[in-house]
């Protein structure tokens, strides 16, 4: 598979908590969390379950920045 983002890092999964729709899927990233929001659909299609093996794919158009 071939894909445009350059920002893919090998994870883990942590936890998976499926909504009506929408599912929220923690991962360890390095010792560091980051929640996906996806489909509950996609979450049994790839077989999503904690302690899988898996790549955060992330590919932002915008960083912010914010000061007080």
């Amino acid at each position: 598979m071939k894909i445009s983002a350059r920002n893919i890092f090998p994870a883990r999964m942590i936890e998976v908590s499926k909504g009506a729709r929408t599912a929220h899927v923690k991962i360890d990233v390095g010792g560091t969390g980051v929640t996906s929001a996806i489909s509950n659909a996609s979450v049994d299609d790839l077989k999503l379950a904690p302690g899988k093996e898996a790549h955060a794919i992330i590919k932002a158009a915008d960083a912010m920045i914010g000061i007080d």
